[in-house]
């Protein structure tokens, strides 16, 4: 046994975040970046300086970097840091609120629970959100306790390790109530300066060989899928794919093309290695990593099985094949490493759970015991492959108590050494050739997270038409700019959005990631001079696309149509809507919309606005939009102000507006009233019809409703009424 070489184990920790930029504002909707890099990117790499022996692997997603370094210059907007800059005293009512709504968004146990005023507050909110209860929840909290909690949410996610080591944060932490504005600035400050020293960090460190740098394709993207939507099928014969099929390998070499060259730019050198997102590869895949000069990439154990078309773990999942496993592969000239993904999943998931030292010392042995099983003269490796921020605030002291009885143990272990996988590949070999490579990614070695759902198919098929649409206007002129426009689509390539569609994730933010998708299309078409399609201001999450008003239709309406309200019993059957309640307008602002009431008798539909000021202050150029994506594309316009003026209707065909028709039955005096025919609409009886109303300035959307979904009306059939009265 002694003959044996030592077994080699090359962590991987995968570092990042989706991209949060709002592309309609420049804000960062999520602050889950500046977060992360105060309490994980930093102190994964400080923990290592105390073992010099250990190297490790180190995976950052170019899209991250780029967030990185915007906040490290100090140009990132970030809505809530923008709010914990706010003196408690000037906090406005939807500022409260949006703190005890977000400011809690922390693992309880080991971050909140920690500062036991931090808790007493979260009690005070309530640990069962009920949104609709905070603006009166917000009365029962003083301007201390806003305070309070502006400094415990930016506090509690500085890793331990800075808030022991740093005299002011350890103050803070002592202190543990009570605090003042002058300490949330320089704590704010302290945050941003730890965040300024992560890229320098890792570069010095790589340096050093200690670690080695790789990277993902920029905005991290599903390769395969971006070469061909119908790769899917390999694994999943009977998944339902999209409607149009997406093959475009370009993307996917210009997202790795992209990818290297901003990580190169950023720590001045090329990398060697890959974690092409989410561990998803197919042939086309490593052809193209070959192409760009990338060594190595790595996926799941998983992938390796299928292309070997041999199982290498039991029913129970013990290994079977330990030598097929912990070695790597070559194809096309490019080694692949194989990530053990019960170890990986270990970190990730269970040892968190346990008390560190032991934690630590099962992994170690579990390593022995590998070391032990393969046969003896080959050198193996090891792949431990993990996201490197997700899992520790799942730990006590943020991981910091595991990490250091793992990296202690591992330096005294004679028989297992830690690489990186350059270093081993350098030493032994590019691997054994592999003959094929199985499409799927780390998770079930298929493509179903991201594809097959009806929520991820729409989000394809909105990709797609927004992808023709960009290609078809750049050949039709060619010296248009458009590099903002692919940088939008190519964000809208990125894996995250699919991730919380489907039903199989679900988080606090949901709504957040769906706007952003959908929003990085939207700027796709801003950024070449096109109408915004209809589709694209509807959540493609189920649960969000219906906005269901105040007060439902409870019989045919018949009002006058004079702009003023001539009867309260006029729109007494008809439905309301409340703007406030429906999602407000687009970027949050204070509104121009108080209330919508909408009905119909057996042949129109009619439709009421309540400005909140009166048309008269309205600006010249401002005009109503009553626009409907079903059952077809129709657009009716009216200019607020003017005289003798009737409205507009343009029905869409093809890629243009063509206008039909003058409408006269609309005014607007006190209010904005209109009668548009279900015929004018395009459509007849139970079909369903999905309207919003958009308020623009000189040609730009200033606000729309409802923000999230549509308005829904059933064309009522010929005893609607009766039946209503029955």
């Amino acid at each position: 046994m002694r003959d044996n070489p030592p077994l080699y184990v090359a962590f991987v920790w995968h570092m990042h975040q989706p991209y949060y930029k709002d592309p309609l504002n420049g804000y960062y909707r999520l602050p889950w970046v500046r977060l992360h890099g105060t309490k994980d990117y930093l102190d994964m790499a400080e923990i290592l300086k105390d073992f010099p022996s250990v190297r490790q692997n180190f995976n950052f997603v170019p899209s991250l970097l780029e967030q990185l370094v915007d906040y490290s210059e100090g140009t990132a907007k970030d809505l809530y840091l923008e709010v914990s800059r706010k003196r408690a005293k000037e906090l406005s009512e939807d500022d409260k609120i949006f703190i005890l709504e977000n400011f809690f968004l922390a693992h309880w146990d080991n971050m909140i629970k920690p500062f036991p005023r931090y808790y007493e507050l979260l009690v005070k909110r309530g640990t069962h959100l009920i949104t609709s209860d905070l603006a009166r929840a917000i009365k029962y909290f003083s301007e201390g306790d806003f305070l309070d909690l502006q400094v415990f949410f930016n506090l509690c996610w500085i890793d331990p390790l800075f808030r022991e080591k740093d005299p002011f944060l350890r103050m803070l932490s002592e202190k543990g109530h009570s605090f003042t504005e002058e300490e949330k600035v320089l704590l704010l400050e302290k945050q941003l300066a730890i965040v300024g020293r992560i890229i320098p960090t890792y570069r010095e460190m790589a340096s050093r060989g200690q670690i080695e740098l790789s990277f993902s394709p920029f905005y991290h993207p599903i390769l395969p899928l971006l070469c061909d939507t119908d790769t899917s099928r390999v694994a999943m014969p009977n998944v339902r794919l999209p409607r149009q099929r997406f093959v475009h390998p370009e993307d996917a070499d210009a997202q790795m093309r992209m990818g290297i060259e901003y990580f190169e730019k950023v720590f001045g050198f090329r990398p060697g290695g890959m974690w092409p997102s989410e561990g998803s590869v197919s042939e086309e895949v490593v052809k193209l990593a070959a192409r760009h000069g990338v060594r190595w990439l790595a996926t799941d154990e998983g992938i390796l099985s299928n292309s070997l078309d041999r199982r290498i773990r039991d029913n129970s999942g013990n290994l079977t094949e330990p030598d097929l496993l912990y070695k790597v592969y070559s194809y096309e000239g490019v080694s692949i490493a194989f990530r053990d993904h019960v170890m990986s999943d270990l970190l990730g998931f269970v040892y968190s759970q346990w008390e560190p030292r032991t934690a630590a010392g099962d992994l170690i042995g579990r390593l022995r015991s590998i070391g032990n099983s393969v046969r003896s003269g080959e050198p193996r490796m090891v792949s431990i492959i993990l996201d490197g921020e997700n899992a520790w605030e799942h730990y006590k002291n943020d991981g910091r108590d595991f990490f250091l009885y793992l990296y202690e143990g591992l330096s005294r272990e004679e028989r297992i050494r830690t690489t990186t996988i350059s270093g081993f590949i350098n030493e032994f070999g590019a691997g054994n050739r592999l003959e094929r490579v199985f499409p799927g990614s780390w998770i079930n070695s298929n493509f179903g997270i991201w594809l097959g759902h009806e929520e991820d198919n729409l989000a394809w098929d909105y990709l797609s038409d927004t992808r023709d649409r960009l290609q078809e206007i750049q050949r039709q002129n060619p010296s248009l700019d458009t590099t903002n426009a692919w940088k939008a689509l190519y964000v809208a390539e990125g894996s995250d959005w699919n991730w919380w569609y489907g039903d199989e994730h679900s988080t606090e933010t949901q709504q957040d990631f769906d706007e952003l998708f959908r929003f990085n299309l939207m700027k796709v078409y801003k950024e070449v001079g096109n109408d915004v399609p209809a589709q694209l201001f509807v959540p493609i999450l189920r649960h969000d696309r219906g906005v269901s008003p105040t007060l439902m239709i409870r019989g045919f309406i018949k009002p006058r149509i004079d702009g003023l309200v001539t009867s309260y019993y006029e729109w007494y059957q008809g439905a309301q809507l409340d703007v406030k309640k429906s999602g407000g307008s687009m970027h949050k602002s204070e509104s121009l919309i108080v209330t919508v009431y909408y009905g119909f008798n057996a042949d129109s539909l009619f439709l009421r606005i309540d400005p909140k000021i009166p048309f008269a202050e309205f600006e010249e150029d401002t005009e109503f939009l009553v626009v409907t994506s079903r059952p077809a594309d129709i657009r009716i316009s009216y200019p607020i102000k003017g005289e003798g003026k009737m409205a507009e209707l343009y029905e869409k065909t093809k890629d243009e507006w063509k206008k039909v028709k003058d409408i006269s039955e609309v005014a607007a005096v006190d209010v904005f009233e209109i009668g548009i025919t279900f015929a004018d609409l395009k459509a007849r009886e139970k079909d369903e019809i999905n309207l919003f109303i958009s308020v623009r300035k000189g040609g730009e959307e200033i606000e729309r409703c409802p923000w999230r979904g549509h308005i829904s009306v059933l064309v009522p059939t010929e005893d609607f009424e009766a039946m209503m009265w029955y």
